[in-house]
């Protein structure tokens, strides 16, 4: 495990998936559905346990510009600044179980923030950032 620092705020919109692990892919399609493709956005995927309700997961994407994805009917998230614990998942696309091992490792410390989410950081197709907030 290594840290980064998230030097800013990163407001996000999205999409929470009716159900975990099986609802995953779903709100990903409807994300990528209502925003535009672009390889300047920042995509990721946000989760942490909901009280009764096991994991809720959001597919998320920050704006390019501000407003620009403020009419669409998508939640806004503010993932935080501040240190991270971190690993990265190669070939995440053929290997999607290693992200949840990744997650598994990371959320074991117990430098880790309670209240954060578990974030999944698309940095590329072929590489996915897990990361978790420390205290």
């Amino acid at each position: 495990m290594k840290v980064f620092t998230l030097t800013d705020n990163i407001p996000v919109y999205c999409v929470t998936a009716k159900s975990f692990p099986e609802g995953v892919q779903k709100a990903h399609q409807t994300l990528h559905s209502a925003v535009p493709f672009s390889k300047d956005r920042r995509y990721f995927g946000l989760s942490r346990p909901q009280e009764d309700s096991g994991i809720i997961y959001k597919a998320a994407a920050e704006e390019i510009f501000e407003g620009e994805l403020s009419g669409l009917e998508l939640e806004p998230v503010t993932i935080m600044k501040g240190d991270y614990l971190y690993t990265d998942v190669s070939d995440f696309m053929k290997n999607i179980p290693a992200i949840g091992e990744a997650f598994q490792e990371l959320i074991h410390s117990d430098q880790i923030a309670p209240d954060g989410f578990c974030i999944e950081w698309y940095l590329s197709m072929d590489i996915c950032r897990c990361m978790v907030r420390i205290k």
